[in-house]
């Protein structure tokens, strides 16, 4: 039992985008009442714990409520709020405890009644979600959630800060190089320090050095599909092409398996700000846009499991087969696949020295605060670095941007252009190439060589950002889907005349590929606008014709 502190403490709310969280009114409580129950709760009754799962949804008629992590309150409701946030929508693991502080009455749901009430009840569920994802995202900024204790040099505390960063996951590292409380930390866990990175999950006690795997499962991300069921449609890759893709099938009826091998969200969810895709005139950040998304699907019942990586496909009887990296395979009627593309790595000594630690392939709210206010270089010329370069520039004192060629309209957006150029602490270095990178354990900085001149340059820079093209997630596809020369799966009238096709009776859909019932989107797919607007359309387009494969195999 939590210590329960005065409940006299003034009642605080933390406010939204609109100033402050809605107060519900007597009607919006009833409305709730309808999915739930009303019932009193005494004096120091524990709502719920950290670490409880599926726990129930609250909203305060009277009362005060304190909400409590580690022992400290960091939140206090009164009548007309309610408790909770995004991971009792998602099936995670409550990162907070909530006590009764003055006695009072309260409305209760449970987690499917929440869903239903969410599903039905357009305006109350917009209310909760809203609320739900703010609260998230300033549980994440205080770094709430985990606890991931190790060195900052360790490359396992790298991998497991940026499985939880990739996946929206609220947590904070307590460094054992920095932090003087590290120390009293691991002794109370009974931990030494050659033990570490470990992570502390509420309720799950003590993680030592958990694959991204075994995080997944304890956090409720990583759902085996069950053995023997044939899916309608099975999913492989999550950025907005492929939850896209997840959204209108299950909406339209379709069984529906979903998987990607490291977060939804794919590169987009990387990418600290869109600024030009629909409704969004204010901009979106890539894990915004993600963890509405995820909502969505979730919403429409399929769950997005997470690291399990495809490694084979096969056809048999009629149908696909997809195998994942967990031994786990999916039987599917029809298939997209929408795995994207990863960055490309320099070609540069001792890069993977550094790779662990200090060198970074997204740019998002997690990497900045790593950076802690130290100079970066950037390399790349288009719209990921753009971006990354604007947005770091706001949060460390200088930013060197690295780019081969001589000219910045040539692969990025003219709005960018112009942001970039303007920017007092963005350095543009047109002509340049990083050729060495310098220090022991941690970077220090890197040299450039103008291409035109081979003069040289050192930067003192603490991080390296690198943003230089990208090369499609194909190798699990084998030889039985035809790619195109640089490996990307090629679609509609480029496979036309492929031999597949001679006794099917049709010529293949737009986005199919050589197999009939398989389709590419998003960038992965050959010739593809890499744009998240055209992967979005893509995701939506492609359950029509997996409609129109389905109805045609039924037909003959």
């Amino acid at each position: 039992m939590p210590t329960r502190l005065s409940s006299d403490l003034p009642v605080q709310e933390t406010p939204d985008e609109n100033g402050a969280f809605p107060r519900l009114d007597d009607d919006q409580i009833d409305q709730f009442a309808r999915y739930g129950t009303r019932r009193p709760v005494p004096e120091d009754e524990v709502l719920y714990a950290a670490g409880d799962r599926n726990h129930d949804f609250f909203v305060i008629v009277s009362g005060v409520v304190q909400v409590l992590e580690h022992g400290e309150v960091v939140r206090t409701h009164g009548p007309g709020r309610f408790l909770g946030e995004l991971g009792l929508l998602e099936g995670q693991p409550s990162f907070v405890t909530a006590v009764v502080a003055e006695p009072g009455e309260v409305v209760q749901l449970s987690a499917d009644q929440l869903n239903e009430l969410v599903r039905n009840d357009p305006v109350l569920g917009d209310l909760v979600l809203r609320a739900y994802l703010v609260r998230r995202a300033v549980l994440i900024g205080r770094g709430g959630g985990l606890q991931i204790v190790g060195s900052c040099f360790s490359p396992d505390t790298k991998r497991l800060l940026e499985f939880a960063a990739r996946n929206r996951i609220p947590h904070r590292l307590v460094d054992t190089d920095q932090d003087a409380h590290a120390e009293d930390l691991l002794r109370r866990v009974g931990v030494t320090v050659h033990e570490t990175p470990v992570v502390l999950v509420p309720g799950d006690g003590t993680l030592r050095n958990p694959s991204n795997r075994k995080l997944a499962q304890v956090l409720g991300l990583h759902a085996s599909p069950p053995p023997g069921d044939l899916a309608d449609l099975l999913v492989v890759g999550a950025g907005p092409g492929g939850l896209a893709a997840v959204v209108y099938g299950a909406a339209d009826g379709l069984g529906v398996v979903a998987v990607d091998s490291i977060a939804a969200g794919g590169q987009a969810g990387t990418t600290s700000r869109i600024e030009n895709y629909l409704g969004f005139p204010a901009g979106i950040s890539g894990p915004d846009l993600a963890e509405r998304a995820v909502l969505q699907t979730e919403k429409f019942g399929v769950p997005v499991t997470v690291s399990a990586e495809a490694v084979s496909f096969s056809a048999h009887d009629g149908h696909y087969v997809v195998g994942f990296d967990d031994s786990t395979e999916v039987r599917t009627r029809s298939l997209v696949i929408a795995t994207g593309v990863r960055y490309r790595r320099l070609d540069l000594p001792r890069l993977a020295d550094f790779e662990s630690t200090d060198v970074y392939y997204a740019a998002t709210i997690h990497e900045a605060r790593e950076c802690r206010a130290n100079p970066v270089a950037i390399v790349g010329g288009g719209n990921s670095a753009g971006q990354a370069a604007v947005f770091l520039a706001d949060r460390v004192p200088r930013v060197h941007l690295v780019v081969r060629g001589g000219d910045l309209n040539k692969d990025m957006s003219r709005y960018l252009v112009d942001r970039v150029t303007s920017h007092p602490r963005i350095e543009v270095l047109l002509h340049h190439e990083v050729v060495e990178l310098l220090g022991d354990d941690k970077l220090e900085g890197v040299v450039v060589r103008n291409n035109r001149d081979h003069d040289r340059r050192i930067l003192p820079v603490r991080a390296l950002f690198v943003f230089i093209g990208a090369r499609p997630c194909t190798a699990w596809l084998s030889s039985l889907i035809a790619l195109d020369d640089d490996g990307f799966v090629l679609t509609g009238e480029h496979v036309a005349t492929d031999d597949t096709w001679w006794h099917k009776g049709r010529r293949p859909f737009p986005l199919e590929t050589n197999r009939p019932g398989v389709f590419a989107i998003g960038d992965v797919r050959s010739g593809s606008v890499k744009r998240v607007g055209s992967a979005v359309g893509e995701g939506a387009m492609v359950v029509r014709l997996v409609h129109d494969h389905l109805s045609f195999g039924a037909t003959r």
